[in-house]
C-alpha cells in the first residue's frame, strides 16, 4: 500500500474492499488479499486520524496557554 495515499483515497479504497467482501462471489484467495489489504488500509486510516487528533489537542493546548498568558497581563 501506497503511503502516500489521503485519507479519504483510503477509505474510499476500503468501501471499495468491503463492498466486494460482502457480495461473497471473490474466490476464497482472492477475498484473503483483499481483506488483508483491508487491515492495512485500516491501520492507516487510524494513524492519519490519531495524528490529526494529536495535532488538534496540541493546537487547542497551545491556544489555552496562550490565551492564558495574555489574560493575565
Amino acid at each position: 500500500m501506497e503511503k502516500d495515499k489521503t485519507f479519504d483515497e483510503a477509505m474510499k479504497e476500503l468501501e471499495t474492499i468491503v463492498q466486494q467482501l460482502e457480495q461473497g462471489d471473490v474466490p476464497l484467495e482472492e477475498a484473503l488479499d483483499q481483506f488483508q489489504e483491508g487491515i492495512k488500509l485500516s491501520r492507516y486510516c487510524k494513524g492519519i486520524v490519531e495524528d490529526a487528533e494529536k495535532t488538534v489537542t496540541k493546537m487547542v493546548n497551545e491556544e489555552n496557554s496562550t490565551n492564558l498568558t495574555d489574560d493575565s497581563e
